[in-house]
């Protein structure tokens, strides 16, 4: 059996008129929060080359590039649907923070990051109808101090290696997140209030 939200809607689109709905994403979280949502969609990950420079001035404007190129791929191949694309880093002294290559590189963010509070930025891009609409959310999250036992333990209760920051507030974040500010979902990787509106805007109304 598909698990719910997934599947048919993609070739027939759905009774309620809506267009078929695409999440171009293979993230567990993401999908998650768009389930919760109310939304049957299917999954089609892109198969794009990110823009992901060490440093960068502006985050914000990285992560829509790279959510606008993850919509585009699915949506070029998938005409009449409505594909949702979404990019997520986290940012600290002008250097983002992507998925680790390994877990010394793991470690080493989270050393970085290691009472500090750094920013999260999410940005969310929808294409249907030959249009494009996009928002994007902000957090900011403050780390407990670690050390290295600490880091190791929480390794236990996270993979960090498919996580921007290699962290997921989500999988044990009470050890390791002292506190944040703004959308808690956006942390997760999809920003469900503005994710929603956005849909909402398109006409697209949740079914479940």
């Amino acid at each position: 059996m598909e698990p719910a939200g997934y599947g048919w809607r993609l070739l027939h689109g759905s009774p309620d008129m809506n267009p078929p709905l695409i999440l171009a994403s293979v993230s567990p979280r993401r999908r998650d929060i768009l389930a919760q949502l109310g939304y049957v969609f299917a999954v089609v990950p892109s198969e794009v080359e990110e823009h992901e420079p060490e440093k960068t001035d502006d985050p914000r404007a990285m992560v829509t590039h790279n959510a606008t190129l993850k919509s585009g791929w699915v949506a070029a191949r998938h005409r009449g649907a409505a594909v949702l694309g979404a990019d997520t880093t986290v940012f600290l002294d002008g250097e983002v923070f992507h998925k680790p290559a390994d877990l010394a590189a793991a470690r080493q963010m989270l050393r970085r990051l290691s009472g500090r509070t750094h920013t999260v930025f999410t940005a969310v891009v929808l294409r249907w109808g030959g249009r494009l609409t996009q928002t994007a959310a902000e957090s900011r999250v403050t780390f407990a101090t670690l050390d290295d036992a600490l880091i190791e333990r929480y390794f236990t209760r996270c993979n960090p290696l498919d996580k921007a920051g290699a962290y997921g507030i989500q999988d044990g974040g009470e050890l390791i997140v002292d506190r944040y500010t703004g959308s808690l979902t956006n942390i997760i990787g999809l920003p469900a209030e503005e994710t929603k509106q956005l849909l909402i805007c398109a006409g697209l109304t949740p079914t479940l």
